[in-house]
């Protein structure tokens, strides 16, 4: 199928971009990769009337670290996220979970913006930002606004973005001290989305009790899940099986996963506790060293 007749605009910077989403309203659309977009549209999904493009746009086409704080460029290629190393030596948990995205040829082309934007709960990148306690800056024609991962995703497919904002920039903090971090899914093939994702980050001490710990799951509910749990059950303590098991029992008990032709509920509820279980043990021996 073809999609549905649009006007289409590429503006050279974000004040432009603004204007025109600001004019064009509910019927407006930004595109960037257009990964996610470009499929929507050809089955007629999605039928804005309006398609704004900011690859055009590449003051948003950036990574940096300053003051323990990486800030991500929304335009930035998940490629060039995968590549970098200031990404690798801050945010290490960031870059082993870009490779599960698709393929190469789909990392070239696709945005961290348009990503986090589309907000699918089985999708890579909101899991990590949920994980990492990230945030989004968000730019509309009147203002900016800094918004915490757990407020942006709403529901499925649904953010905070509102239709005259642009998401511009993430916020994702660099964890001090003795830290540890893991990253893993199962799919059907590589490169389909996750049935069941955990993504994990973990700092501890010197004799291995935990101080800081943020578990977070995809795939189980309409957004990226953080299991708050993990703070009650895990902080103070060194990790033994015991714990490993009871936090699995308590998230099996929590997520609420639907069954669809790739995978029944109770599949998805048994990866989710595989899954944190191997999650854990990995970031605290990578913690421990």
């Amino acid at each position: 199928m073809k999609p549905a007749k649009f006007d289409y605009h590429r503006p050279d910077n974000l004040p432009d971009a603004l204007r025109l989403l600001d004019e064009a309203g509910f019927d407006g659309k930004i595109i960037a990769g257009g990964q996610s977009l470009v499929p929507i549209m050809n089955m007629r999904l999605a039928t804005p009337e309006c398609l704004i493009d900011i690859n055009g746009l590449t003051d948003l086409d950036f990574i940096e670290c300053k003051d323990h704080v990486v800030k991500i460029g929304a335009m930035t290629r998940q490629s060039q996220v995968e590549d970098s190393e200031v990404v690798g030596q801050n945010i290490p948990l960031l870059k082993e979970a870009v490779p599960f995205i698709g393929h190469v040829q789909t990392r070239n082309r696709g945005t961290i913006g348009g990503s986090i934007v589309h907000a699918d709960p089985s999708a890579e990148l909101p899991l990590v930002l949920m994980t990492l306690g990230g945030k989004v800056k968000i730019s509309s024609g009147d203002e900016e606004r800094i918004v915490d991962a757990e407020d942006f995703f709403i529901t499925y497919l649904t953010t905070d973005l509102m239709p005259t904002e642009i998401l511009t920039e993430i916020h994702i903090p660099v964890w001090e001290g003795q830290t540890g971090h893991s990253f893993m899914e199962v799919a059907r093939r590589h490169g389909d989305f996750a049935l069941v994702a955990a993504s994990c980050q973990m700092a501890v001490d010197e004799v291995g009790r935990i101080g800081n710990v943020r578990l977070a799951l995809g795939g189980v509910e309409a957004i990226p899940f953080l299991i708050e749990d993990a703070q009650t059950v895990l902080c103070g303590e060194q990790l033994t099986e015991g714990l490993i098991e009871q936090l699995a029992e308590i998230v099996g008990e929590s997520v609420e996963p639907e069954s669809d032709l790739h995978a029944s509920e109770e599949y998805r509820r048994h990866l989710a506790k595989v899954l944190t279980s191997r999650t854990l043990r990995q970031a605290y021996e990578r913690a421990r060293g």
